[in-house]
């Protein structure tokens, strides 16, 4: 027998992976829905061209630099034409994604500030917490948003502030929803008994455990809240209680636009593609979150 035979043969030792973070599954379960990903690269140029305006257009949204040419259809030098006041109106447009996705962030942020402390309460503590907030949500559910933002706008003479707060009243009652339903899935976890025993204190657990591992639900309630924000704004701003002039809104030129759609088609569907190109992207972007954190969801 060789030396080579009698040599005893060694197995090489399995490849240990280091297993992956949940987070990747979740971006690839996003990049696969193709729908929710392009949504996202729209509202990330809006959000931009929004962001950086003074670059995008050298014309500022009031300047009546071109009476002279009032209500002209697009061309080269108007890529959206001008409105009835002399204005260019793509700078209108431009600067109005900053008034309609400013609202709708806003809001959202609020919104996540109220919905995070009393849905992790309510899911965590239960009992009478619980049946209060959700007979709350139910109160809230049932009263149409529009009608109350109408009366509220109407006794505070609207503004910017007093629709992102109108915005807020309603858009946490997802988010409350969301992190309940989250929070009451690893109530009784091993993690959070573990930490019960040790003694910790409710608040300990909620914040240093219940809301970390709520980020997934927490994300998609904010970006869902944001869609809902912008198209409060528009309706308020069209019926003329919401954003005032001359701060350029899309709901407030879609109402000037109607005025003049039978003539100048243009003062109505520029602002009014604008505004369903922002929400159906946003509305998107959430689905998709949504159904990549989460993907018992898809389908339902």
């Amino acid at each position: 027998m060789s030396q080579a035979a009698a040599e005893p043969l060694t197995m090489a030792a399995p490849e240990r992976r280091r297993p992956r973070h949940p987070l990747y599954f979740a971006w690839r379960r996003f990049a696969a829905n193709k729908g929710a990903l392009g949504a996202g690269f729209v509202l990330l140029a809006i959000s931009l061209m929004a962001l950086f305006a003074p670059l995008v257009t050298s014309a500022g949204p009031n300047e009546q630099a071109f009476l002279t040419q009032a209500l002209a259809f697009p061309s080269a030098q108007h890529w959206f034409g001008v409105d009835d006041l002399g204005r260019d109106f793509f700078a209108r447009i431009v600067y109005g994604a900053r008034v309609s996705l400013g609202i709708g962030i806003s809001a959202a942020t609020v919104s996540v500030m109220i919905g995070i402390p009393i849905g992790a309460l309510a899911g965590y503590l239960g009992g009478r917490f619980d049946w209060v907030t959700m007979r709350a949500i139910e109160l809230l559910s049932v009263v149409p948003p529009l009608l109350a933002a109408l009366l509220l706008a109407t006794l505070t003479r609207g503004g910017v502030w007093t629709i992102v707060l109108i915005g807020s009243v309603f858009g946490w009652v997802n988010v409350c929803l969301l992190v309940r339903a989250q929070v009451k899935s690893f109530r009784e976890k091993e993690f959070i008994m573990a930490a019960q025993a040790l003694g910790a204190s409710p608040w300990h657990i909620i914040w240093r455990h219940l809301i970390p591992n709520s980020v997934s639900p927490i994300i998609v309630g904010f970006v869902l809240a944001i869609p809902f924000a912008m198209m409060l704004e528009a309706s308020l701003s069209f019926l003329g209680i919401g954003v005032q002039p001359p701060t350029p809104s899309w709901g407030q030129m879609i109402n000037v636009g109607m005025n003049f759609m039978f003539f100048y088609w243009h003062m109505a569907a520029f602002p009014t593609a604008a505004l369903a190109v922002t929400i159906l992207s946003a509305s998107l972007l959430g689905d998709g979150l949504r159904d990549a954190f989460d993907p018992t969801l898809k389908g339902r």
